[in-house]
């Protein structure tokens, strides 16, 4: 009995032990990130083909479930080929437009493979009808984008895109086109399409040679060039003097599969292992254009030989986009349709913006919340838990350096609360412009994910040092798993702003606070609206004149009474200097016999620093303004000339990049950056000028020595404020002006006499102010009797001693 329980036992655990082996190696996976079970949210879409969409014409049944569609059926027979039919070549299509009498603020570039955004310019016009936002670190002409490749035929550029209501487009460029030459210049790549242009200035006019089709000979078109619009998504390899090795050229907001019943994506990997990534692959697509609006669809089918190793079904994965005029929000859909007989538990993948722009990101200091400080491109978000944040690039840079096995830092996972998911806006944000998912209309937050978490898209290893700030940053977010029964859908609206900083317009969209000024916000709000108050005489450069000599004028009786502090101190010079003879080896008498005198004679020495105070969150104030303000992103300091045409950066008044060594010019690398800032300079001569004109004479060595310390510190703060923005060298130069002015005037307006009795210096009188005083002030003088004079060393007594 005890031989066959044993020989049970052993029988039982070697077949217990045999079947979970086999089924971990056989059995479908569930996705280690996966914390959540199927249609365990209820917000989620799950929905049969809605019947105001195109080829969707299956009404929703009475019930609760959702409508199947009938064609559904007919579907998955078809896509039961090994591999369906699929273009053989990427497609671009483009919303909106350049013109400027159709109103869009942006041309979105998107591209077939993927159905991702590769490009988006923004083209909205001011009141001259010059762009808005155009690229303040070029200065050639702008032809257009176009997506171009080396032609195969011949020698010469592949158009793939034209983008509507540019100069290449107003020529007669077409798709297809293969572009042989640029005024006459050979070309056979895009980059020497841009070094033939690199010379020329808006408004030139460019001859144009084209092949086209079979013609033999070149097609010559003239096109005139216009500004550079602001490419706000672009990708890395297009970055022009700004890229930087090591981040990786990537098409914005992908799409995939991250959950296929137990199958999901892992950890460190991009897709689901096993099946094909449909953002690798080339999507159908279709555009369509309305009186209204302009929209793209892209589609891509997954047949069930394709999803079997997976464990799935046949699936279908729908994508549109639609833009409308005078305005920067992308609406978009997401739509995943079961084409299987049986019900399957699906969930998508969405990534966010990548390739932001990177102007000024070696001059600009854009101001964080965070202690780490921020880059040229941080992920931002906000949800119900943890209010609006920032992920600095700096630290996702630095994970992905420290944890490559799983690079990417979770913003929140399915085994949270439902406040970390409730998410209002996920981003990327610059110094003066974010791109980030909002919810759609009808909506106050997004619920519909289970999972956020931010990344770069880089290979951090390539990244060179000194250049960190550049790192490409980005996010993904990653559905509710939903059970999407046979014929039915899950689908997901939601919304996508690409534009400037500007308050309304953030307000509008609840992005408002992407805008952070940091310390002293309230000074820097109030100088900022009083900027714009100014800017009405038609220049903000004056207008930061007049705004200097407002704040300087309504502090005008502290420096007077700084410059009255200044002369006692003068007065009391040849006093102090006695002190010191007298108390050269006794510094804690010289420190009592100084406090003496300054009480006997009524002078209060940090008087002086006074207005230094009150101006310092003046400063900060306008550096924060200026370093924040969109408004102040191209102003110019005049309009007759290129130079100081960006008051929120440097004046740029010559290029030395291309002869001063890498160590002082170089972009991030360098200690003074590419260009050699007249401005700065200015300030700093006018400092060193103050400091002679004003700066009381030396009594002895310590003195002498803090102002050469002084001068020093002085030409180091030009070291250091080389790259400064324009507007503030422009404060800077008004208030040293102002500053000696100031003083002339001063002088003429203070006592011609004496401040100070010379029997009051010497301690023989009283003074006035002791004269004076009430009742209860003698009183309390009466009461707490000064200290006795400090008698010098020699003269000093020493306790008797007790017996």
């Amino acid at each position: 009995m005890e031989r066959r329980l044993l020989t049970f036992i052993v029988a039982s655990t070697a077949f217990f032990f045999m079947y979970f082996s086999l089924r971990v190696m056989f059995a479908p996976q569930r996705d280690p990130q996966a914390g959540q079970q199927p249609n365990q949210a209820a917000d989620v879409l799950v929905e049969g083909d809605d019947p105001d969409r195109p080829d969707t014409p299956a009404e929703p049944d009475p019930g609760n479930e959702p409508a199947v569609d009938p064609d559904a059926g007919e579907a998955s027979e078809d896509s039961a080929e090994p591999t369906p039919e699929r273009p053989s070549r990427p497609k671009w299509l483009t919303l909106g437009s350049m013109d400027p009498s159709l109103g869009y603020y942006m041309l979105v570039t998107l591209n077939s493979r993927g159905g991702g955004v590769e490009r988006i310019e923004l083209t909205e016009r001011d009141k001259d009808g010059h762009l808005k936002y155009r690229r303040v670190d070029v200065r050639s002409g702008y032809l257009g984008y176009f997506a171009g490749e080396a032609a195969s035929t011949s020698s010469g550029v592949l158009v793939n895109v034209v983008g509507p209501g540019t100069p290449a487009e107003i020529a007669g460029v077409r798709v297809g086109d293969i572009i042989v030459a640029i005024n006459d210049q050979p070309v056979a790549t895009s980059d020497e399409i841009s070094r033939a242009l690199i010379e020329t200035k808006p408004k030139d006019k460019i001859s144009i040679d084209v092949m086209r089709g079979s013609a033999a000979n070149p097609v010559k078109l003239t096109a005139t060039l216009s500004q550079h619009p602001l490419d706000l998504v672009r990708l890395a390899r297009h970055g022009g003097a700004d890229q930087v090795s090591g981040n990786l050229s990537r098409l914005s907001c992908l799409m995939t599969l991250s959950q296929v019943n137990r199958k999901g994506i892992l950890t460190n990997e991009g897709s689901i292992t096993g099946i094909e990534d449909p953002s690798e692959l080339i999507w159908d697509s279709n555009a369509t254009q309305g009186d209204a609006s302009q929209s793209a669809q892209f589609t891509v089918e997954l047949s069930a030989a394709e999803m079997e190793p997976v464990g799935g079904g046949p699936v279908r994965m729908l994508r549109s986009y639609s833009l409308v005029p005078s305005s920067y929000i992308v609406d978009m859909s997401i739509q995943i349709d079961n084409l299987d007989d049986e019900p399957q538990d699906l969930a998508y993948r969405l990534e966010g913006a990548n390739g932001i722009t990177l102007e000024g990101w070696w001059y600009s200091t854009k101001i964080s919340p965070n202690f780490s400080g921020a880059a040229a491109r941080d992920v931002v978000y906000k949800t119900a838990a943890d209010g609006h944040e920032l992920i600095s690039g700096y630290d996702l840079l630095k994970r992905a350096k420290k944890e490559a096995k799983d690079p990417n830092l979770t913003i929140f996972a399915p085994d949270g609360d439902g406040n970390s998911r409730d998410m209002k806006y996920i981003g990327v944000d610059a110094q003066y412009f974010t791109v980030a998912y909002v919810p759609p209309e009808g909506t106050s937050s997004l619920t519909t994910f289970r999972r956020a978490a931010a990344g770069i898209a880089a290979i951090p290893e390539e990244i060179p040092r000194h250049k960190e700030r550049a790192v490409n940053s980005t996010f993904y977010l990653d559905s509710v798993i939903a059970a999407v029964p046979s014929g039915a859908s899950l689908r997901q609206d939601l919304k996508m702003f690409a534009g400037p900083k500007q308050p309304d317009l953030l307000a509008k969209h609840e992005l408002g606070d992407c805008i952070y000024y940091g310390w002293f916000s309230g000074f820097a709000k109030l100088l900022a609206g009083l900027l714009h108050i100014l800017s009405a005489v038609g220049n903000y450069a004056v207008a930061i004149i007049l705004l200097t000599v407002i704040v300087r004028g309504a502090m005008f009786p502290l420096s007077r009474k700084a410059a009255v502090n200044a002369q006692k101190m003068q007065e009391l010079a040849p006093e102090l200097k006695k002190i010191n003879d007298q108390y050269k080896d006794d510094m804690e008498g010289k420190l009592k016999a100084q406090r003496e005198l300054q009480q006997r004679v009524g002078f209060n020495p940090l008087a002086g620093c006074l207005p230094m105070f009150l101006q310092l969150p003046i400063f900060i104030g306008l550096y924060r303004a200026l370093s924040v303000d969109i408004e102040l992103r191209q102003a110019a300091f005049s309009g007759s000339t290129n130079w100081a045409s960006n008051l929120a950066g440097p004046d740029m008044f010559a290029y030395w990049g291309d002869w001063l060594w890498d160590y002082l010019s170089g972009r991030g690398t360098g200690w003074l950056g590419p260009y050699f800032n007249i401005l700065p300079v200015i300030v700093v001569v006018l400092f060193l000028a103050q400091q002679k004109m004003f700066m009381p004479p030396a009594t002895d060595e310590q003195t002498a020595m803090t102002q050469k310390m002084m001068n020093i510190m002085t030409l180091m703060m030009g070291l250091f404020f080389f790259r400064v923005p324009a507007g503030l060298c422009i404060y800077f130069i008004t208030s040293s002006l102002w500053g000696i002015c100031e003083r002339v005037l001063v002088k003429k307006t203070l006592p011609s006499g004496k401040h100070f009795d010379a029997a009051v210096l010497e301690g023989t009188a009283v003074p006035t102010a002791e004269k004076s005083q009430s009742l209860a002030e003698r009183i309390r003088s009466q009461i707490s009797k000064p200290e006795e004079p400090v008698q010098p060393p020699n003269k000093r007594r020493r306790p008797k001693k007790k017996k």
